[in-house]
């Protein structure tokens, strides 16, 4: 007769599914394996005293292998952040539920960086509290779930309540445990005495909990407390868990002395991303400009190998500017910089492209003999409709017709800068009023996925495509034009950093133009005054005539004083009025304020009072003096 197993018979004991409902659930392979370093109730010796010793001594090794496997696993954890959040976050999922049932990390507020001195007094700020929670939910047909979830400080929790900032007195308790940097017992002397100070006022660890105090020293100083706590349910800390505390506490506050100063470089990098990126571009007649900047990564601060600048120059020109340092680093950004100032200084000493390339050269050399990079440098001139170009092996510009044809502007490529023993050579090109340039960096055209030829040629295709849009009479906007060209970049185009710089040429009507030669004599202001009342009469801009004669008198009367070569009077319509006075003289005006015995030196000040704008740039060939007026309009 066959036999049958009872209804019974495989089934768990009522207390073992209630231990193994309240079992906390582990959150992965290493701490499910660190959990036996947790002490459990000895098992049953077996008899005679050599087996009994064996027994234990073979557990005590299991536990001591656990234990090293957990703090293996939790410094990998820890070490896997790179913010400072991230590192506190390691810390406590690390800790709880494995090593204890609730953690407080404190730290100190504000954080100390490198070297520099810590700020008076000492305050510590509860920075992330951690606990094992069970899930309000209980169900008999499913097991009982718990999670982690941050501790809510309010002093109706059933956890232990702690204050959200802490002073550390000089002298007291706390102070002590600190400078001691080992962790402690909660229910040690010191302890008992420095906790309540750490977690505020009639506050303390609940009776029947466990707690270790375990002071988080970086590379210099300490920088806060974290305080583990076991509940009733668990066995207490044994002298071991002192060890596996200070490895937690140490690896956590040297991970967050990196990630302070990782942050502190940050910040550098964006301080420094910010200065080299222009506040705004200028607004010069003639000529609109829209630019874009994309670094190669979002978590990329300073890729470090990019600059464009727009400078305005004398004669109403503009001088555009595109250059890319080779590198990526902050040294990289540091070389940029110290070239883009250089060429801002060059451009207002008007010198031809060519001559600015050369200088840059020079200056990339002083620097050091691998400090090179690309750059590209036009001058647009919006009265003549012309445009020079000098590169020194940076990717070609391409401009934009009004028709929608856009073309690779064919430029002498050049050697990079910094090279050395090379000349540069410039191209004059025409520039039709509706057409836009568009200058950039290669990390636009060029990346692992294409190369750069192939990278223009999608880039010429796109602004085509653009500008088939809006119809061969108009011209797409311009800040739409900068966006669609960013939109052909795919998921693989960011290897690089991105600057972008576009300029519709605009220029100006040669109706809107008057220019004229006055030889440097004592009827040159006099005939000054009557020329420009004519052009006034002219543009329909009376109003503005007595204003006009009186400085243009009083500019040319100081050019006369110096030159030697006829003097160039300039007037330029457009939305102000402007006037430009040109002499072979290189001093360059000052305002000073006269004495009442003085003959002259009021007629800058007359300027500076009636005219909107004025200012004076000294060029190859001498210097040029203007100044602006508003129109009606204006």
């Amino acid at each position: 007769m066959t036999e049958h197993p009872t209804s019974h018979e495989g089934r768990q004991p009522l207390a073992a599914r209630q231990q193994e409902r309240t079992r906390p659930r582990q959150q992965d392979a290493a701490a499910a394996a660190a959990a036996a370093a947790i002490p459990g109730p000895a098992a049953a010796p077996a008899p005679g005293p050599g087996a009994a010793a064996v027994a234990d001594a073979q557990a005590a090794t299991r536990r001591e292998g656990d234990r090293l496997r957990f703090v293996g696993a939790a410094t990998r954890r820890i070490a896997r952040g790179i913010d400072l959040d991230e590192i506190v976050l390691g810390l406590c999922r690390a800790s709880v539920p494995t090593f204890s049932d609730a953690i407080l990390v404190y730290l100190r507020d504000p954080l100390p960086v490198g070297d520099e001195r810590p700020v008076s007094p000492f305050v510590l700020r509860l920075r992330r509290s951690d606990r094992l929670r069970l899930s309000d939910e209980e169900s008999e047909a499913g097991p009982e779930t718990e999670r982690l979830r941050p501790i809510v400080v309010d002093p109706q929790a059933d956890l232990m309540p702690a204050a959200e900032l802490c002073e550390v007195r000089a002298g007291g308790a706390l102070a002590e445990v600190l400078r001691g940097v080992r962790p402690v017992f909660g229910d040690s002397a010191a302890a008992r005495a420095a906790l309540p100070e750490l977690l505020g006022p009639g506050r303390s660890v609940p009776t029947g909990h466990r707690a270790i105090l375990a002071p988080l020293r970086g590379r210099r100083r300490v920088i806060g407390a974290a305080v583990f706590v076991r509940g009733t349910e668990r066995a207490p800390f044994e002298a071991s868990d002192l060890l596996v505390a200070a490895q937690l506490a140490t690896h956590t506050a040297l991970g967050i002395d990196k990630a302070v100063l990782y942050g502190r470089e940050a910040y550098i990098a964006d301080e420094l991303q910010r200065t080299m990126l222009p506040d705004s571009l200028p607004q010069p007649t003639g000529v609109r400009l829209a630019s874009r900047y994309l670094p190669a990564a979002e978590t990329a601060r300073v890729g470090g190998d990019w600059w464009y600048d727009a400078i305005p120059l004398p004669g109403s020109r503009v001088a555009l500017v595109v250059g890319d340092v080779m590198g990526h680093s902050m040294t990289s950004a540091a070389i940029m910089g110290q070239l883009r100032t250089t060429a801002q200084t060059l451009a207002q000493l008007d010198l031809p492209p060519q001559e600015v390339l050369h200088h840059l050269d020079e200056q990339a050399q002083r620097l050091g003999s691998d400090r090179m990079a690309t750059c590209l440098y036009a001058v647009y001139d919006p009265v003549a409709h012309r445009i020079t170009i000098a590169n020194a092996g940076h990717p070609p510009p391409v401009l934009l017709h009004l028709g929608g044809r856009a073309e690779v502007l064919v430029v002498p490529p050049g050697a990079p800068i910094g090279v050395g023993g090379v000349d540069f050579e410039a191209v004059e090109l025409d520039a039709p009023a509706g057409a836009t340039l568009l200058l950039y960096t290669d990390g636009l055209v060029e990346s692992r996925l294409r190369d750069v030829w192939t990278g223009i040629e999608q880039l010429r295709e796109r602004l085509a495509a653009t500008a088939q849009l809006t119809g061969p009479d108009h011209a797409p906007p311009l800040e739409a034009l900068c966006d669609d060209v960013l939109d052909m970049l795919g998921p693989g185009d960011r290897d690089d950093d991105i600057a972008l710089l576009a300029a519709r040429f605009d220029g100006i009507a040669p109706s809107d133009v008057a220019y004229w030669y006055l030889e440097p004599e004592d009827a040159a202001p006099r005939r000054a005054r009557r020329l420009a009342r004519r052009a006034l009469d002219r543009w329909g801009l009376e109003e503005l005539a007595d204003e006009v004669e009186l400085l243009v008198s009083e500019v040319v009367t100081n050019a006369v004083r110096y030159a030697e070569r006829p003097v160039t009077l300039r007037l330029l319509r457009t939305d102000v009025l402007r006037c430009e006075v040109g002499d072979d003289s290189p001093q360059l005006p000052r305002q000073r304020r006269a004495r009442d015995t003085d003959e002259g030196g009021r007629g800058l000040f007359l300027v500076n009072r009636l005219a909107r704008r004025w200012g004076a740039t000294r060029l190859s060939t001498g210097k040029v003096v203007w100044f602006e007026m508003a129109t009606r309009g204006q």
